[in-house]
């Protein structure tokens, strides 16, 4: 099991901020395999923290940014490196949506969910790729990308545009930082029962039509996402460079 060892690493996570999303689920995964974690949330984290703490008995770094003021992207690195001396892993995993028939879809709600989802996602990553390269520092990447990675959605097309853009900036990051021992790799959740899906699954029938394409047969659960962010955070995927995995309940395959 040392090929899944996590001890003495460290994990930025961002987009950490609720006990029952996607972000803590993959920041308690990491500290359960040993990461000591820097999570990043627009709101107060003491809740998290305290949570990931307790539970794992690892260390938990709180940093309130917003994603969509550059310089907190800084003030990510700058203080993870100023509390723990190193970073190993990063996890791009911040992400907004907005829901409207794309008829009426606005420029303000496409530059947001754009500006969170992806240049956020893609300046970090640049960040932390800089300091693994000057630092000679074997790092990982794990992008958070969506079945909308693959198909188109309704409703939400900045959403699904950034999504297809993580699946091909994750590609694009391997193809230069792979030489360089730089795993960049992305998790595709299927449908999880978390916020953002909150009203897919109040609409009884968008839900049940939803539920009878996964093979599983339920709604995925945001720890089911906790063995993919282990692998690719770990020893265990080190000749894994550009790839996408599903992690659905079968959705792609039906």
């Amino acid at each position: 099991m040392d090929l899944f060892n996590l001890e003495g690493k460290v994990a930025i996570v961002t987009g950490c901020s609720s006990p029952v999303g996607i972000g803590y689920a993959i920041a308690e995964g990491l500290a359960e395999a040993g990461a000591d974690i820097a999570g990043v949330a627009r709101s107060d984290l003491d809740e998290v923290k305290e949570a990931i703490e307790s539970k794992t008995g690892r260390k938990f770094l709180a940093i309130q940014a917003d994603l969509m003021k550059e310089d907190n992207l800084d003030k990510i690195v700058e203080e993870t490196l100023a509390e723990y001396g190193k970073i190993d892993i990063l996890v791009n995993n911040a992400g907004m949506i907005r829901r409207n028939p794309i008829l009426d879809f606005t420029v303000e709600d496409w530059d947001s969910v754009m500006k969170v989802n992806l240049r956020s996602l893609f300046l970090l990553t640049q960040k932390v790729a800089n300091y693994f390269v000057d630092n000679n520092v074997q790092g990982k990447v794990i992008n958070t990308a969506s079945m909308l990675s693959y198909q188109g959605g309704k409703f939400v097309p900045s959403y699904t545009a950034s999504k297809h853009a993580v699946a091909g900036i994750t590609k694009s990051f391997c193809n230069e930082l792979a030489a360089k021992g730089i795993n960049v790799n992305a998790i595709a959740p299927g449908y999880i029962a978390t916020n953002n899906t909150a009203p897919l699954r109040k609409d009884k029938e968008r839900s049940s039509a939803i539920l009878s394409r996964i093979p599983a047969g339920r709604w995925g659960q945001n720890d089911d996402l906790k063995g993919a962010a282990i692998f690719l955070a770990a020893e265990a995927s080190d000749y894994m460079h550009g790839a996408l995995i599903p992690v659905d309940g079968g959705w792609l395959a039906s």
